[in-house]
């Protein structure tokens, strides 16, 4: 063990320790603790929340902590990727979704056990991932993007699926949280022999994996099946994290830190990784699991530990993307091949503009009736037109935005990846919306805007500060995205998680509605997406050139920093706009300007105007399916839009690595 070690682990487990036994202290004087073996017919109530409650969690904190530093060890060294952990991956967030879907729409399914559900769920995030990641050779920016997003968005549906069934609400969120709270050692129980099983396979896979970090190509001329090791090794990992998760909910990012901090601490062979990254995972968690104790003792107010280790995610993602090898960005133009490049696009955005009218006034027109599907008569259209016509405006309005933003970071970023939600924006806007609802007793509209739009640019400004500084290439930018993605998500978790009234509203407009959108609203985000618009085409010669790179564009006279200044300020006042009335996650941003380039509006001009009526109409599809799936409830617009983008998604990046 280096000197190093020696000294930060017995400091980190003296902490851990301490902060426990004052929180234990608070709860029950020394004198009156139960003695073993605990028997409740003979404990005081006192003494039966400390010797059920209190002190297995202390226990469960350190077995999960472990066993989250040991599936990320894993993960890193099977995937060579040192920022992959089960939640970079989208493994936990994959096991929540399907505990959430089986609470609520089949509990029966939880008859024998939350974990074969929670495994199923694990494992297909974890075998999509997988096959993204498969078709550009495990690229380490491949994979955590991929792993990212399909965790934001199994995210994002489980809090619109909660959203819709109150009577789970509270227990959902709280569990969505990872929260540590025990009622006996039967969890204890299960994560112990997890821990204890897992740290077996771990040991008879250290050879093989120390073989693997040559390389796949070396390890495989020296013998070794390296499709059966990679299998074996990323189904333990998927294993252990599912486990933890099927225990105690979502527990973000101890899998990252654990191993990151065990290789900064001096341990450099396999051996070494596998054997310090648990321990560290544990003081990890134990630590903030007693930081969490000791608040509550102090305020009265309790929240999900797994809140808390999720503020350690943005930080350390971003501090490690400079230590990320490999810089093939998934999705680029090259890797797509040409993209088309019509002769007369003005044909096809008058069409594009005819179809965008032509679907309004339909879906004023037709709707769901008790008896089925109705078209209302003259009378009745009337009737009906000051309550739908807002409505559309705002999810067209909202739509076109995001879209124009998404162009304007697609082209700044020289990445067809690149979107409101990936690069932090619609993340810190919530933030912003979040902050505001919190700040002040009765918020307006106007000031939920107002901080809504400073965290979009607060977020973008953020993420272009720290790419500009260092010169990284584009997928790099996407990266520091999600790192501020999820800062801000880990942010919002423990908000919510208190139990605070405020954060129902919050889990709302999470999950996205137009619903209370009045004419006054509509109309003026119409004419926000309209100035953004306008501005987009005034600088259409900033958008055509900035792709080419920033050396071609300082050789034409471009004044970079203040075209991208400006081309931020842009982006996050149209994504902050939109996100007020439809949330955070949508997916349009992503898809409206990868469709209009693919039909060949390839001018700046064009490529945002298509963008624009694009994504005007896939927000009027998403709120048409919002209202009528569940009719005569209206689900969250938000969880449509998301349900359109995930496959568009899945698609372009499985299609990239062709």
């Amino acid at each position: 063990m280096t000197p190093v070690l020696r000294f930060w682990l017995p400091l980190a487990a003296v902490l851990a320790a301490g902060l426990w036994l004052v929180a234990a202290l608070q709860a029950l004087p020394w004198a009156d603790w139960p003695g073993l073996p605990l028997r409740p017919g003979a404990m005081s109530l006192n003494q039966i929340l400390l010797g059920f409650g209190l002190m297995p969690r202390g226990m469960i904190a350190l077995l999960a902590g472990a066993a989250l530093g040991l599936s990320g060890a894993i993960l890193q060294a099977v995937l060579r990727n040192p920022v992959a952990d089960p939640t970079t991956l989208g493994i936990s967030s994959g096991a929540q979704l399907a505990l959430v879907l089986a609470t609520i729409l089949s509990p029966d399914l939880l008859a024998e056990g939350r974990w074969p559900v929670a495994m199923t769920g694990a494992g297909l995030a974890a075998a999509l991932v997988l096959a993204i990641g498969a078709r550009r050779a495990f690229a380490p920016v491949t994979m955590v993007i991929a792993g990212m997003l399909v965790g934001m968005t199994a995210s994002a549906i489980a809090a619109a699926v909660t959203l819709a069934q109150g009577q789970y609400l509270l227990s959902l969120v709280i569990w969505n949280g990872g929260s540590l709270v025990q009622q006996d050692w039967s969890g204890v129980r299960a994560l112990a022999l997890v821990l204890a099983l897992g740290g077996i396979a771990a040991a008879l896979l250290a050879r093989p994996l120390r073989v693997l970090s040559l390389g796949a190509e070396g390890a495989a001329g020296l013998g070794m099946n390296v499709a059966l090791v990679r299998l074996a090794a990323v189904a333990l990992a998927v294993w252990i994290a599912a486990s933890v998760s099927a225990e105690l909910g979502l527990i973000g990012f101890v899998g990252l830190a654990a191993p990151a901090l065990a290789r900064t601490l001096g341990a450099r062979d396999m051996v070494q990784v596998l054997t310090l990254s648990p321990l560290i995972g544990a003081l990890i968690l134990s630590v903030c699991d007693g930081a969490v104790l000791l608040v509550a003792g102090a305020s009265g107010e309790m929240f999900p530990t797994g809140a808390l280790t999720g503020l350690l995610g943005g930080p350390l993602l971003i501090w490690l993307l400079p230590r990320l090898r490999g810089s093939t960005p998934p999705g680029t133009e090259a890797a797509e091949g040409p993209a088309p490049r019509l002769s007369r696009p003005g044909r096809l955005l008058w069409a594009l503009a005819g179809a965008l009218v032509a679907a309004v006034v339909v879906l004023v027109w037709i709707g769901r009736v008790p008896g089925g599907w109705a078209v209302l008569d003259w009378q009745s259209f009337r009737a009906f037109l000051p309550m739908r016509l807002p409505r559309l405006i705002a999810a067209a309005s909202a739509g076109a935005a995001l879209a124009v933003a998404g162009a304007i970071l697609q082209r700044l970023t020289a990445n067809p990846l690149a979107s409101p939600e990936v690069l932090g924006v619609s993340g810190g806007a919530a933030l912003g919306f979040a902050a505001v609802i919190f700040a002040l007793p009765a918020p307006g509209a106007l000031m939920l805007n107002a901080g809504t739009i400073a965290g979009a640019i607060l977020a973008l400004a953020l993420v272009a500060a720290f790419v500009s500084r260092r010169e990284m290439p584009s997928e790099r930018i996407l990266l520091a995205g999600i790192a501020v993605s999820a800062l801000a998500s880990s942010v919002l978790s423990a908000m919510m998680a208190a139990g605070d009234a405020r954060a129902w509203a919050i889990l709302g407009w999470l999950s996205g509605s137009s619903f209370t959108v009045g004419t006054g609203g509509a109309l003026a985000l119409a004419a926000v997406a309209l100035m953004l618009w306008a501005s987009a085409l005034a600088a259409r010669r900033w958008l055509g050139v900035l792709p080419l790179g920033a050396g071609v564009a300082g050789g034409l006279g471009l004044p970079l920093r203040n075209a991208r200044l400006a081309l931020i300020l842009l982006a996050g006042v149209a994504t902050g706009a939109a996100t007020v009335f439809v949330g955070p996650l949508s997916f349009v941003g992503l898809m409206a300007p990868h469709l209009s380039r693919r039909m060949g509006l390839a001018r700046p001009e064009h490529h945002v105007t298509g963008a624009a009526l694009i994504g005007a109409g896939l927000m009027l599809a998403a709120d048409f399916g919002a209202r009528m799936a569940g009719f005569p409830y209206e689900l969250p617009l938000g969880l449509f839009a998301s349900l359109i983008g995930a496959p568009w998604l899945i698609w372009l990046m499985m299609r990239s690595g062709r």
